[in-house]
């Protein structure tokens, strides 16, 4: 027993070696993912560079009982989840302030996943084989499956599939989770070394 403590020991000593020159990456890898989800999403909710871009179409499905979202004070709403993000992915680019960013993009998730996502279950591709899969799995990728039947036969499959297959979306809230949990590993870790702004400024001003 003494030798099998010492050999895993000497094992772990030795992933530590070679783990400590690149610990780097892991938040660096975190960042670079979520750094384009955030900014797809922002400009998707308002490009302040585009005059044909405006706020207020995601205001209104905030706003909107019927069919949208019916959240109070939709404009607020609005501007606060495009400045989370828009800011956000700029602030992840840099590694600056990443824990601190970290927490408003992480209620955004959670906002996220009690109002548009909760709903749906926790799939976001309708998959009856996965991990939680909706009640209704099996019975969507049955229609999708007559729907592709039907496209082959009367349309260009061939075409229509040509950059990806169709697939049966369940808007579960699956990737919001995700980015949740990434998030607060980011939180919890910070920016990391050397490609991050955090880094640099922390070793330059704390003591």
């Amino acid at each position: 027993m003494e030798k099998l403590i010492k050999l895993a020991n000497c094992a772990q000593g030795l992933l530590d070696k070679v783990r400590a020159p690149v610990d780097f990456l892991g938040p660096l890898a975190l960042r670079l993912y979520l750094v384009p989800v955030f900014w797809v999403a922002a400009n998707n909710k308002w490009n302040p560079f585009d005059s044909s871009s405006s706020i207020d179409s995601t205001a209104e499905w905030f706003g909107n009982a019927e069919w949208g979202l019916g959240l109070p004070l939709p404009y607020l709403n609005a501007y606060m989840a495009w400045g989370a993000e828009y800011f956000g992915a700029i602030l992840l680019l840099l590694g600056l302030g990443v824990r601190w960013i970290s927490i408003p993009l992480m209620v955004t998730m959670l906002v996220a996943v009690a109002t548009v996502h909760w709903e749906h279950g926790w799939q976001a591709l309708n998959d009856p084989k996965s991990a939680f899969a909706s009640d209704h799995a099996q019975e969507a990728i049955e229609r999708l499956s007559v729907a592709k039947d039907i496209l082959r036969e009367h349309g260009d499959y061939d075409w229509l599939t040509e950059f990806g297959s169709i697939v049966s979306s369940n808007n579960g809230m699956e990737w919001a989770a995700t980015y949740f949990v990434m998030l607060m590993a980011l939180l919890c870790i910070g920016g990391g070394r050397w490609v991050s702004l955090d880094y640099w400024i922390a070793r330059r001003f704390r003591r």
